[in-house]
């Protein structure tokens, strides 16, 4: 959206007070995302009362999800722009204002991005390669396919193309995303398979480290960890929301695999790669959630022992398949799951950042903080959910590789120098 806006000729600012339009992109995956959404609606609002904005625009999931009738509800708003129309963002702002105007065409009619896609990167470093639009799974909680429409997957030379590009524009590293990037290929013909993208891609530059996530059980193959097992600048992290570990719950969500599937699965991570790093996501509180079946999860990830984990309350809403389950678990206990199984996982992540203490890795540096001190992250930490580490040096080099000797820890963050 950024680049359909510098083509036409707008200048970017990230500083709403100053700004003649602000436009504010959102998410509505679930109820606390979408009151984040809205709060931020209604401050920057007033901007267009007090300040220098004569246009407010909203686009993304709330609108997508909740169509014409936000309009009403949101009349500070000029126009709303659902998740298939970021790229008439220029067409809406270069005519006249149309109050409550609400442009919601199919998400799957939206046109794939391609390599030569004008991208406006908010990052220097790191580069996100989205590989697939939309999902065609019918998890029960989830409203994405709804409103990111059906699995639809760029062709394999087109990526790489835009692959190639990222690289010589200097990124470090790239990191292979979509609503469900294991899926990647399975609506093309033939199926190009996702581990033989990774390879294409892998194969460009060994100075470039590759990560991909949002991967799913039932797509993490043998084939697929052999594949990142081969190339040593594919990060040996595997992002696998699992959602549960208790095989009923896991049926009533509509996800297609148990819990012995799943300790196979990671199982035969670590056997292939023995310091591959393991994140996942998993919900409490969803419907028909017993004491039993927490115990069940909550043994699970001590069993496991994810390298990173983060944990969400189930979000009910009356658009969803979940909302006529039977036997929806009170918020406060949910709340009470939630802090307990944070608690556990706290402890695991404080004692394997202990381990870390004293060897040195290669850092990918992103950011100076103040003299004396900047950021990094690992392999094996992804940007925006995981840990950091901070480093000690007069000059790491922003944007470049340093090897870093770990020196302390912290519960999710670590430290270290440059050597």
């Amino acid at each position: 959206m950024l680049g359909e806006l510098a083509s036409g000729g707008f200048t970017i600012t990230p500083d709403p007070a100053i700004a003649d339009i602000i436009i504010v992109n959102t998410c509505s995956f679930i109820e606390s995302a979408v009151d984040e959404s809205v709060d931020e609606i209604l401050e920057l609002a007033e901007l267009k009362k007090t300040g220098r904005c004569k246009r407010f625009i909203v686009t993304g999931c709330l609108p997508e999800r909740f169509r014409e009738e936000i309009a009403g509800s949101l009349p500070e708003v000029d126009a709303f722009l659902g998740t298939g129309a970021y790229h008439k963002i220029t067409e809406v702002l270069t005519r006249p204002p149309e109050p409550g105007n609400c442009l919601l065409p199919p998400p799957a009619g939206l046109p794939l991005q391609t390599h030569d896609t004008r991208r406006i990167h908010s990052t220097t470093a790191m580069a996100y390669l989205k590989v697939t639009e939309g999902c065609n799974r019918h998890c029960t909680y989830c409203i994405i396919p709804r409103l990111r429409g059906t699995l639809r997957s760029r062709i394999i030379e087109d990526i790489e193309a835009e692959a190639r590009h990222l690289i010589s524009s200097g990124f470090r590293e790239l990191v292979i995303i979509g609503q469900d990037t294991g899926s990647y290929g399975k609506d093309l013909v033939p199926d190009p398979n996702f581990s033989r993208l990774l390879e294409k891609i892998a194969e460009i530059s060994t100075g470039t480290w590759i990560r991909f996530l949002y991967g799913s059980p039932d797509t993490t193959d043998e084939r697929l960890i052999r594949t990142v097992a081969a190339h040593e600048n594919v990060c040996s992290y595997f992002d696998i929301p699992i959602q549960h570990a208790s095989s009923r719950i896991l049926k009533r969500m509509g996800r297609h695999y148990d819990k012995n599937a799943l300790l196979r699965l990671f199982d035969n991570i670590r056997e292939i790669i023995p310091e591959a790093a393991l994140r996942t996501t998993i919900m409490v509180g969803f419907p028909g959630e017993t004491d039993s079946d927490f115990e069940q999860m909550l043994n699970f990830i001590k069993t496991v022992k994810f390298d990173h984990l983060g944990t969400f309350i189930y979000s009910d809403s009356d658009d969803l398949p979940s909302h006529k389950l039977s036997g929806h678990v009170p918020a406060s206990v949910a709340k009470e799951r939630h802090h307990v199984l944070m608690s556990a996982q706290s402890e695991i992540s404080a004692k394997k950042n202990q381990n870390h203490i004293g060897h040195i890795y290669p850092v990918l540096v992103e950011e100076q903080v103040e003299a004396g001190l900047f950021t990094g992250r690992s392999s094996f930490q992804a940007p925006e959910v995981d840990g950091i580490i901070y480093i000690d040096s007069t000059d790491a080099g922003v944007g470049e590789f340093s090897d870093i000797k770990i020196c302390d820890a912290l519960e999710y963050d670590l430290r270290g120098e440059t050597i």
